[in-house]
Order: structure tokens, then C-alpha cells, then sequence
């Protein structure tokens, strides 16, 4: 049974029971319904408490419905008939009340919470807006400009601002069910208030739907929802609660069918899945506490602060006193930058670096439970970092390269107990980037794997598993999109229009814009690598740019030139003739057909990676293209894009 009845007097206790996040599947909404029904003709029932079991009440809709045509009993029904119950219902809230389970609770006639509870309409996140009534009964509860924020701009109050609010009527503490119970008891039989549709709500003066337009706008940065839930809400406001609710159901089923809609579900099912892979579930991760970073420049020390925030002990290990001040010095801009943000307190920051231990020598490593390494990315380096660590750390202590191309295998070859030792590529700057990259060793310990996953967990990043190739999944695929737009340079094409191209279909940047602010010796230097092994590689036009002293924005030209303290990019005459011997004749390309070349190179890629075994599944390089690359969130992913029927 999905839903639960329990009878306690004269009050009924409705649960609903649809583990792992009680939502409101087609089966809950239509038992909920009949008990809707039942229990207003059942005349030893004065009022109903309606609850979730578990540690939550219920975290919104069934995704997995969406990809089917909608199937009743409808969602907006269940909660009209709820909220025209005679005798009225108490949504008991713990946790998690979401989406579709926070428009159930809004259409209960009473609301009481736990402190911790938690509130919010994410589906702007998943390209739709909230379609059972949220955008209408919300703000004639806490008014427009609370929500606003709620249904267009992913605020979430917890139960204590939620009192404030008015959004709840009492605050409870555990147990719940016994609380909300003594409630129900002492309203029961009185004069129903109205109920959240019929509230009366003043229309806001037209300053405050601009300001708020124009908010809601940039902060969308090109997602079609968030607007969209907006103008559902000021339409309630402006016409009635009727003509809202409308249009609201039908902006939520035209949004539900769009590619965006689609393939933001299809990164948030990848998402869930990437935290716990099936093979895994048998394996507990080991205890993590203290964990050792071996290098402290730009990347060690990302990977700090990322380790520091999430509440881990560090230590630092560098080679000399200047380089521990150096880091040092890095974290703590780091950590004041984030404070003058307002994303920590003083106290936080503080309680950082009071968790901050730096050390000169591998002694200090001793101590750890995992360490990290994070220094040059050159194997003769690598591998004396581990002949150190391998001779100071416990036999117990997990040992992690940071490598972004070499071979794991050889880095720690000889290395005692290489059952401990995994990659655990970060990306830069790795106190914000999200993606992970695990990639095992064939001799990697199950355990230890869980670990990294684990870790990546308490980091709040994405892990992704990837097997053994030169550059893994990212930079393989990264080199493979980078050398088809050079491709398409020297067929002509020009620079600045590949660029415009890939900015218009999501993009931040383009991939020459990108590669000028990354530096273009980076790549320069690698495929030098390659050369001097004898490795046939023509020379790129990017060769010949680093040659002539144009590395990117730092020299002050590459792809582009910039100006001092400047960092837009402009057309640069100088960069056009020191390519020009491999460039042919200047051609137009419309940008969707630029689009589309680069989209299949890169979905090519893929495929041979998938076909190798290096990626376990194509939504796992989606996870790596998004949140690793910035390809797109709307656009789901190279992947994504390739299956939806063989166009981008």
C-alpha cells in the first residue's frame, strides 16, 4: 500500500508510504483521492493529518511520468478536492517537502513543521514550472514577493522562516505525528479559515514585476522556466486565481514536452544514479577524517579549500617554507573572498583554517587517512611523491593521484599495497567545479573505489568512473572537439563565427576563447610530448601561434588579442597571418551547421570510448561534458544530443 490510513480517535492519519522519496506516483495520487472522498462521509472523522513516512514528507511528482502521456487521477484534482475537504487536513511536515509535495501540503488547510523541515518548487530545474497550483496558492499565503522568490528563483525557506512567513501555522518538535495530531484536535470543529486558493492577495505595483522580470531573467542565464513560472504568477495575480491555474497547467505540459524539459530529466536521473553505482552497494566506503593534499599550488590548494568547506582536516604538505606561505596565503584570499560574498561567516572561515595544517616533508602524511596528490603534472615527479608517501603512510592510508592524462598504472608502479591507490582527477578551480573524475587501477580495492565515491559525495561533486585511456573521459573528448574546430579553421571558417556558434548554443565560451584563457602552450606542450616520442602529429595552427609567443590571454594575444587588464577577446590580424599557411580560402558556415560538426566529433568520440569500456554508460560523459566543460545544461550533454534522433 502507497498510502496508509490510521485511525486515532477522531482523527484520521493518512501517510503516504512510497519509498525513496514518497512521491506522488499515479497510484498515490489516485488512493489519496478515494480517501479524500471516504473520509468526508465518514462521520466519526473530524480531521485528517496528512504526513510522509520516513525522514521526509514528499519530494515532489514521479519524474519518470513525464516521459509518458499525463495519467489520472491529475495531481491539480487530487489537491482541489483535498482542499474543498469539509473537515479539514494538517499536512505534518518533516524534511523534505518538494514540488509536487509542497503544492499537497499548500492545499491542506493547515501546515504544521519541524523546524528542519524544507520547502521549495525546484522544477525550474528540470525545465518545467510547478503545474498543481504552487504558482497561484503560494503567494496568496506569503504574499508576492516571497513568491516570487520561491516559485521563479529557487529560494527554500526551512520550518523557521516558513512560520515567519506564514506559510505554517505552528511549529512542532518530534514526534511528529502525536504534535500534528493535538493540533488537529484543537481545530477540529471549528471555522475553517480560507483555504491558500481562496486568500485574497493585492496586485503589486508595476515596478515590482519588472524589477522582478528582469531578476528572474538573468538569473535563468537562457532556461525558459524560470520566466515562465513567473508569468503564470503574476497572471493569477493580475486575472484571478482560475485564470492562473490555466495557465499554469498549460505552460507546465507545453514545458514538459520541450528537448530542454527532456534533457535536464535526463541529467537529473544520471545525477542520482552517479552517487551510487550498483556494483558498489556491497562495499563500505572506509573512514575518512584527515586528509593530506602533497602540493599547494593552484589545484592543491582548490582541493583543500573543496576538502576544508566540506568539513575534513588537512594537511598541506609542500617542499619549503616559501611554499607553504604561498599556500597558505592562496587558501586564505580563498576563503575571504568567499566571505565578502556572503557564501561563509568569519566563523567559518576561521574554523577553516583553524582545520588547516601545513608541513615541509612528507612526515606529517603519516597521520592521514587519505592523501592527495596534486603537484606537476609529470611522471618522474609522480612517482617519487609516491615512493615517499608509500614509505611514511599507514598500510591503511588511501592514496590518490590527481593526474588529468597519465597513466595510474604508472604512477604507481612499485608502490606498496597498490590496492589503496586510485585517480581522483579534480577539475579547476576545485573548490567550485563539481564534476570528479574516479578512475581505479585494476588492482583498486572495492572498498577503496567507495571511498571515492563517498568522498565525492561529502564534497558535494558528481563522480564519474573512467577507465584507463590517455586524457580518461573529459580531456579525451575535450582534444577531440578542440582539433575538429582547428579543422574547421583551416577549411576557412573563421574564428570568431566557430565561437559565436557554440555561444549561442549554450556555450559560455567557444573553444577558442576558451583555449586563449587556459593557455594554448598547455595543449602546445602535450602534443611536443607526442612528437618527441616519434608520435605522428601535424602541426596545428595552435602550434604555430605558441611558436610566435601567443599563448592566450596571458601573453596578451592567442587565438585573439587583448588589451592590458582586458580580458575580452578581439580579432586579431596578427593571429590570422601567422596561420594562415594552413588555412584555405575564407568560407561561410551557417552557425547551426558549425553546431552540428562540432557536436558529432564530439558524440564520436563517446561512442569509441563506450565501445573501449572507458565510460560505464553515455549519461555518465554527459555528466562529464556538463559539469567539467560547460556544455550546456539545457542541452543535456553530447550524448543526449546524438539520440535525439540523430540531430543536435
Amino acid at each position: 500500500m502507497t498510502v496508509n490510513v490510521e485511525i486515532d480517535g477522531e482523527i484520521a492519519i493518512v501517510t503516504i508510504e512510497n519509498p525513496p522519496v514518497n512521491a506522488v506516483s499515479g497510484a498515490v495520487r489516485e488512493r489519496l483521492l478515494t480517501l479524500a472522498l471516504a473520509l468526508d462521509d465518514d462521520p466519526n472523522v473530524r480531521a485528517v493529518v496528512l504526513t510522509g513516512a520516513g525522514k521526509l514528507f514528499v519530494a515532489g511528482a514521479d519524474i519518470a511520468e513525464f516521459d509518458r502521456p499525463p495519467e489520472p487521477p491529475f495531481l491539480p484534482d487530487v489537491i482541489a478536492r483535498i482542499e474543498a475537504s469539509a473537515k479539514p487536513w494538517i499536512a505534518a511536515i518533516r524534511g523534505a517537502a518538494l514540488g509536487g509535495g509542497f503544492e499537497l501540503a499548500l492545499g491542506c488547510r493547515f501546515r504544521v513543521a519541524t523546524s528542519s523541515a524544507r520547502f521549495a518548487l525546484p522544477e525550474i530545474n528540470l525545465g518545467i514550472i510547478a503545474g498543481a497550483g504552487g504558482t497561484q496558492r503560494l503567494p496568496r499565503v506569503v504574499g508576492v514577493t516571497e513568491g516570487i522568490r520561491i516559485v521563479a528563483e529557487n529560494h527554500s525557506p526551512d520550518g523557521v522562516e516558513a512560520l515567519r512567513l506564514g506559510l505554517v501555522d505552528a511549529l512542532v518538535d518530534e514526534p511528529l505525528v502525536p504534535a500534528a495530531v493535538a493540533f488537529a484536535r484543537s481545530v477540529a470543529g471549528q471555522a475553517l479559515p480560507p483555504s491558500s486558493i481562496e486568500r485574497v492577495v493585492s496586485v503589486s505595483a508595476p515596478e515590482v514585476w519588472t524589477e522582478a522580470e528582469t531578476r528572474v531573467t538573468a538569473g535563468a542565464r537562457g532556461a525558459a522556466a524560470p520566466p515562465q513560472a513567473l508569468l503564470a504568477l503574476k497572471h493569477g495575480i493580475e486575472h484571478g486565481a482560475e485564470a492562473g491555474l490555466a495557465l499554469e497547467r498549460s505552460t507546465f505540459l507545453a514545458l514538459r514536452a520541450t528537448e530542454e524539459a527532456a534533457a535536464l530529466r535526463h541529467l537529473f536521473f544520471a545525477e542520482r544514479a552517479a552517487l551510487r553505482p550498483a556494483d558498489l552497494r556491497a562495499s563500505s566506503p572506509r573512514p575518512i577524517e584527515t586528509v593530506g593534499v602533497v602540493g599547494g599550488g593552484t589545484m592543491g590548494s582548490g582541493i583543500a579549500a573543496a576538502l576544508l568547506n566540506a568539513g575534513f582536516s588537512v594537511v598541506l604538505i609542500e617542499q619549503d617554507e616559501a611554499a607553504v606561505l604561498r599556500a597558505r596565503s592562496t587558501l586564505s584570499n580563498l576563503f575571504e573572498s568567499s566571505r565578502r560574498r556572503g557564501r561563509i561567516s568569519d566563523d567559518d572561515a576561521a574554523g577553516w583554517m583553524a582545520r588547516l595544517e601545513t608541513a615541509i616533508g612528507y612526515g606529517a602524511a603519516g597521520r592521514c587517512d587519505m592523501v592527495i596528490e596534486a603537484v606537476f603534472e609529470d611522471l618522474a615527479v609522480k612517482r617519487l611523491v609516491f615512493a615517499e608517501l608509500g614509505r611514511v603512510c599507514r598500510p591503511d592510508t588511501i592514496l590518490a593521484t590527481n593526474t588529468s592524462y597519465i597513466d595510474p598504472r604508472l604512477i604507481a608502479d612499485g608502490l606498496p599495497g597498490p590496492e589503496r591507490f586510485l585517480g581522483l582527477h579534480f577539475f579547476s578551480p576545485a573548490q567550485v567545479m563539481k564534476l570528479l573524475e574516479i578512475v581505479p587501477t585494476p588492482e583498486t580495492a572495492p572498498d577503496v573505489l567507495a571511498t571515492g565515491y563517498d568522498l565525492a559525495r561529502r564534497l558535494g561533486k558528481i563522480p564519474v568512473r573512467s577507465g584507463i585511456c590517455d586524457g580518461f573521459i573529459g580531456n579525451r573528448i575535450l582534444r577531440r572537439y578542440r582539433a575538429e574546430a582547428e579543422a574547421l579553421v583551416r577549411g576557412g571558417v573563421p574564428i570568431a563565427a566557430v565561437d559565436a556558434a557554440m555561444r549561442a548554443f549554450g556555450f559560455a565560451m567557444g573553444p577558442f576563447e576558451m583555449q586563449d584563457m587556459a593557455g594554448l602552450d598547455i595543449a602546445f606542450l602535450y602534443r611536443e610530448a607526442a612528437r618527441s616520442r616519434r608520435e605522428p602529429l601535424p602541426d596545428m595552427p595552435g602550434d604555430l601561434l605558441v611558436r610566435a609567443g601567443r599563448k592566450g590571454q596571458k601573453t596578451g594575444g592567442g587565438w585573439y588579442d587583448y588589451a592590458a587588464g582586458d580580458r575580452r577577446p578581439r580579432p586579431s590580424a596578427d593571429a590570422e597571418r601567422i596561420i594562415a599557411p594552413l588555412v584555405g580560402a575564407k568560407t561561410e558556415m551557417a552557425g547551426e551547421a558549425i553546431v552540428f560538426r562540432l557536436m558529432a566529433s564530439m558524440a564520436e568520440e563517446g561512442h569509441a570510448i563506450l565501445a573501449e569500456g572507458i565510460a560505464l554508460g553515455a549519461a555518465d560523459i554527459d555528466l562529464v561534458e556538463v559539469h567539467g566543460y560547460g556544455f550546456p545544461r539545457k542541452r543535456g550533454g553530447p550524448m543526449f544530443q546524438a539520440g535525439r534522433t540523430g540531430k543536435t
